[in-house]
């Protein structure tokens, strides 16, 4: 990606590696949740987390795959904490279920990763009859997120320790309906564009991180919240948008990001 390789101030560039950019962190003690943690970004940021020596527990719809990621990191990283629970974001009473079992395991959390997601679907409907990129992207971290919510700040007190909360998003989210956010008609498929639907969700994921960061400021909780655009990365989130993917088989090795560099 030689667009990009001209290092900032920090010492670091577009090029640079998850791996080198965490070089020396030492992660003992910290518990992360990354969602859609079994390919791409998601993949990527719980390998990275676990050489660093985090417990990260991976969010994820297929437990057979999500399997098979585990065993290879723990191959590559024969001191790596990884585990694995199920968790569907189109569905509320599977991110109910996932939350209700977090809990129940005692476990603290000190970083929350709300990564997973799709992008230009086919118009369709979620198990909730949400939009499926709105229910997917937004409606499930932001229902997450809230039902963990206590559970971190109990975590960052007693461990002395900032939690943190990342919510993937896009700089799509500046391309969504004219509107913004089609809050009258999320679930209209009159209208509906696959691209400009995405960037709803995005913007939604963008809004909700900055005003939970309002709120945890104003409660004096050591907890951030940021939202993220982690550049276009080459990953399967193209497979719904064949021009995008055609882009990315292009000009990939000149302004595409591998994996490995996306949390730079």
């Amino acid at each position: 990606m030689w667009l990009f390789s001209r290092k900032g101030s920090s010492g670091f560039s577009g090029n640079s590696t998850a791996e080198e950019v965490t070089a020396g962190i030492n992660g003992d003690g910290l518990t992360a949740i990354v969602t859609g943690a079994t390919s791409g970004i998601g993949a990527e940021t719980a390998r990275v987390l676990a050489l660093r020596g985090v417990h990260v527990i991976m969010g994820v719809r297929n437990m057979a795959a999500a399997m098979e990621i585990k065993e290879a990191m723990a191959r590559d990283i024969p001191s790596a904490k990884i585990d694995a629970m199920e968790l569907d974001l189109s569905s509320m009473a599977s991110v109910r279920k996932f939350a209700s079992e977090y809990k129940s395991s005692g476990l603290p959390l000190n970083l929350l990763i709300n990564n997973a997601g799709i992008m230009a679907t086919p118009f369709m409907l979620s198990k909730d009859k949400f939009e499926l990129q709105f229910a997917t992207n937004h409606l499930g971290h932001f229902l997450l997120t809230n039902l963990l919510l206590e559970r971190m700040k109990k975590t960052a007190v007693e461990s002395n320790r900032e939690g943190r909360i990342v919510n993937v998003s896009s700089r799509r989210h500046q391309l969504s309906y004219p509107e913004g956010i089609r809050f009258d008609n999320i679930n209209d498929p009159s209208g509906y564009s696959s691209l400009p639907a995405y960037g709803q969700s995005k913007l939604a994921n963008v809004l909700h991180a900055n005003e939970l960061a309002r709120h945890l400021k104003e409660e004096g909780v050591e907890i951030t919240a940021n939202s993220v655009h982690p550049g276009v990365v080459d990953t399967d989130i193209f497979r719904h948008h064949k021009l995008f993917r055609g882009l990315v088989n292009l000009v990939g090795r000149c302004i595409v990001k591998s994996v490995q560099q996306v949390l730079a």
